[in-house]
């Protein structure tokens, strides 16, 4: 990428520390967490109704697709979102800059969430599509404004990015509870049927839900933009230079590509055998050139590999979970009933409850602190430990459904895992991307996720909700194969160190 033409990527510098914002942060760290946090409502309380509302039946309001089916079309159409993050990234760092770019993915995100409001294949698929497009405009550019708040040194840094984190799950937790209780309660059908509307279009009152929470983040944004003032500009023009047009198309192509060929991995899944070639031949590449530049890229995408890895087990809430939950959990609280695509909320919970303390511990134990491979390892330890935990529950279902604890205990472990790598592995993209490649660096982050996202719905093709010793071997082999992976990473922490140059 020129210099030239995306100065908007060499995001300044704070000549200052700004200690005004909340718990002593930048300012504008207040506006990103609450533009992200209705951001995220909209998104999980989408995503909280979407398996339910691809596998219910006609009779029930929903699509009636078989569970294969659901689960890739989840995987296809949450891989999109995070995989459109490279163009967003393009965008923002050669043409309109990183806060322009927020505000229009929101735009976009709104009216998709709105047109899934309406009862029809047409405009599900339709709202889908334009949810993922404005993901990939907003997701990676309003995570890049949060690095460039801090200096490169700032040991706030990683606490920022896990406040940051927090705000994301409290849109997350507080979402699944509206959407599930307008799509899926008894109350709200006997009220829609009391108005002399019909009670299976209850699904789509949940996806307006969704839209008009990113409405309310919309708005937030735009009044508190001044304090986001020196931040996200767009790229200014040198005399006699031009956008790169070409590249832009280049890039444009090349994701559409990607979302076909991981489409088709659903019939042919040796493509995903050598997309994970591709990634090791990529990391040896760049680990064996000369420059810090390079052998940076190379750290890059060894946490790239790890991320993939983690997001493919734990992305798997939105489908072979929440069918279990569905299908083969008692879903009670003390007696009382309560919707399965509550359960989305509970990861949620544990994030807003664990976010203070691993943001106390960072910042406690400051230089001390695990480097990022360590916690990177330790994030894919618990994400494995999870799975192995729904051994013994699968095969207790062949008894009946289960009791709650067994997903609480689940998402405990998941949470974890997720504190270690999550919010960590964002603050670690800033650091090492190069400064003229924030923007597309964050866009590779999120590639991850996207990937991650399809591997889940590839994998949670195969649940079996009607056969106990398939579920266990289901649930086994995942976490065996997690295992496996996060052994390797940990014999590779020093060369990842190295690679890294320096950077914690």
């Amino acid at each position: 990428m020129n210099s030239k033409t995306s100065p908007v990527a060499e995001l300044p510098v704070p000549t200052e520390m700004d200690t005004g914002g909340l718990g002593g942060h930048p300012r504008g760290l207040t506006t990103l967490f609450f533009t992200e946090m209705w951001e995220r409502f909209s998104f999980y309380g989408m995503r909280a109704l979407l398996i339910y509302f691809m596998t219910k039946t006609a009779a029930e309001g929903g699509l009636g697709f078989p569970d294969k089916q659901a689960a890739a079309i989840y995987g296809t159409y949450t891989m999109s979102g995070y995989l459109l993050c490279i163009l967003g990234g393009f965008i923002a760092d050669n043409f309109i800059g990183a806060r322009p770019a927020v505000l229009v993915g929101g735009i976009i995100i709104a009216s998709g969430h709105f047109a899934m409001a309406f009862n029809s294949q047409l405009t599900f698929f339709s709202g889908l599509a334009l949810v993922a497009i404005g993901t990939g405009l907003l997701k990676p550019n309003i995570s890049s404004m949060v690095g460039a708040l801090y200096r490169p040194a700032d040991e706030r840094r990683d606490a920022g990015f896990s406040i940051f984190y927090m705000g994301i799950n409290i849109g997350a937790f507080i979402s699944p509870l509206i959407t599930g209780y307008l799509a899926q309660s008894d109350d709200w059908k006997a009220r829609l049927t009391g108005w002399g509307l019909d009670p299976l279009h209850c699904w789509h009152w949940g996806f307006a839900a969704a839209g008009v929470g990113m409405t309310c983040g919309l708005i937030m944004y735009v009044l508190q933009q001044k304090r986001l003032a020196h931040v996200g500009q767009a790229p200014a023009l040198e005399p006699g230079g031009s956008r790169p047009w070409g590249k832009l198309a280049l890039v444009a192509l090349s994701s559409l590509v990607l979302i076909l060929v991981m489409k088709a991995s659903d019939s042919y899944p040796a493509l995903v055998y050598l997309l994970f070639a591709s990634q090791i031949a990529a990391i040896l590449f760049f680990a064996f050139k000369p420059d810090t530049d390079s052998k940076r890229l190379a750290a890059i995408l060894v946490f790239f590999f790890a991320a993939e890895i983690f997001w493919a087990i734990f992305e798997q809430t939105g489908s072979s979970i929440s069918l279990f939950a569905d299908r083969l959990t008692r879903n009670e609280f003390f007696g009382h009933a309560f919707p399965s695509s509550w359960w989305q909320s509970v990861n949620s919970v544990w994030v807003i409850l664990l976010a203070p303390v691993f943001a106390f511990l960072w910042i406690k134990l400051g230089p001390k602190q695990p480097s990022s491979p360590v916690k990177f390892v330790l994030g894919l330890l618990f994400v494995a430990l999870s799975f192995v935990l729904m051994v013994p529950a699968a095969r207790l279902t062949a008894e009946g459904k289960v009791g709650p604890l067994w997903l609480v205990g689940l998402f405990f472990l998941q949470t974890v895992g997720e504190m270690l790598l999550s919010p960590v592995g964002l603050s670690t993209m800033t650091k090492l991307a190069p400064r003229r490649l924030v923007g597309l660096v964050m866009g590779i982050w999120f590639l991850a996720a996207a990937l991650g996202n399809k591997l889940a719905g590839v994998l949670a093709g195969e649940f079996h909700s009607d056969s106990a010793d398939q579920l266990a071997t289901f649930f086994w082999h995942q976490a065996l194969a997690v295992g496996a992976c996060t052994l390797v990473l940990f014999a590779l922490v020093p060369w990842v160190k190295r690679l890294m140059g320096g950077v914690r």
